[in-house]
């Protein structure tokens, strides 16, 4: 075996080297703090691989450069933190009808509306998955470490790829400016997803032609030898719109059946001591890592208690927690905002098991301590 490069990276830049490493050669955006240095690192990183950079006059531009970028066959991404996350929504919304491939990279940061620009927060968990209009397919990815966000940002862009979904890697200000050294694998351990594309020129110009047996339409980049209509309205093959009720419901009903029939390929999250667990604690980003020490602490106290933390946030693992939830007396949702994913799991306990919730809207975190005494009580 090759030894693998060891770097010391900050979560924000180990997002851009994950995301070079995907094949990302487009960034567009606007600087915004905790995520600048995202955009920082690509001006001077992207130029290095033959990739382009264009800082917009703001977050609308940003992810209308990164739509526009990613139809011409070009993976795509831009960054932000919640007030520009805000700004995105509407393009977001486009991305998911008209099956545009693009990785949204959202570091939380206390708000509402400017709140507190340099503190901590998942006050978004929410607005990621509901933030724009209409029944709509997202993915939502929330790493806990360095490591963790360079990996995750390249299965960002291989399910983006694949599924032709907006992929929205859900950091916060903890681990987007977190130092770890994390080990980069080398090119032939990481797989690599590029979108699948029409062989047939004929078919190219029926955009939104579904190959049976699939779900989400291979699309010739625009402009390489055919032209065809894109629309953020319910539209035919042709990628014109209609007003036909069938096709509304067979394309509305598709594009949410990426997400629903491959939940399990999505999916993906972590349990710690929870074999004989009384009491569980979900956490999720910065927040799990806090709640990891505490439930470690509390372990090696004598406390049944166990670890669930979900990595991809949305859609949510349903089927792992709602095993958990019928044999544990109390679930403690620990996180940083007012009860956002605490409303996720008593939908999915509904009732068989106590939820609590410990959480800050401060700009402090969470420390381990505080999770314990709330451990103490839901054993007691």
């Amino acid at each position: 075996m090759t030894e693998r490069r060891r770097m010391l990276l900050q979560g924000n830049e180990a997002v851009v080297e994950g995301a070079l490493a995907a094949g990302m050669r487009f960034f567009a955006g606007y600087p915004i703090t905790p995520s600048t240095e995202i955009a920082e690192r690509c001006a001077l990183r992207l130029p290095q691989v033959g990739g382009r950079f264009i800082q917009m006059e703001d977050e609308l531009a940003g992810i209308a450069a990164v739509i526009g970028a990613s139809v011409v066959g070009v993976k795509a991404m831009t960054a932000t933190s919640g007030p520009g996350f805000s700004l995105m929504q509407e393009n977001i919304g486009y991305a998911a009808l008209a099956e545009i491939p693009c990785v949204i990279v959202d570091v939380q940061r206390a708000g509402p509306s400017t709140g507190l620009p340099t503190s901590p927060s998942q006050g978004d968990y929410m607005q990621a998955r509901w933030g724009t209009h209409g029944d709509h397919p997202v993915i939502v990815i929330s790493p806990s470490s360095v490591q963790e966000a360079y990996i995750e940002t390249i299965r960002s862009f291989n399910l983006s790829e694949r599924l032709r979904v907006p992929v929205i890697l859900l950091m916060d200000e903890i681990i987007g400016h977190l130092y770890e050294g994390i080990e980069l694998p080398d090119a032939d351990e990481v797989e690599i997803l590029d979108r699948l594309t029409k062989d047939d020129p004929r078919q190219a110009e029926l955009p939104y032609d579904i190959v049976p047996g699939e779900l989400a339409p291979r699309m010739t980049p625009f402009g390489q030898g055919v032209f065809y209509n894109i629309t953020g309205l319910i539209h035919d093959d042709r990628g014109f719109p209609t007003s036909s009720p069938e096709i509304a419901d067979r394309q509305c009903r598709r594009i949410m059946k990426k997400i629903d029939l491959n939940s399990g390929q999505i999916g993906r999250y972590e349990e710690l001591y929870m074999e004989d667990a009384g009491v569980c604690v979900v956490s999720f980003g910065g927040a799990a890592r806090s709640a990891q020490a505490a439930v470690e602490a509390a372990h090696r106290d004598g406390y049944r208690v166990g670890f669930f933390r979900p990595v991809t946030v949305w859609p949510f693992p349903e089927e792992a927690f709602y095993e958990i939830c019928g044999r544990v007396s109390d679930v403690i949702v620990a996180e940083l905002n007012y009860g956002q994913m605490k409303l996720e799991a008593e939908r999915i306990a509904a009732g068989r098991c106590r939820v609590r919730h410990i959480g800050k809207v401060d700009g402090t975190i969470l420390g381990p301590e505080e999770i314990y005494k709330e451990i103490q009580e839901a054993a007691g």
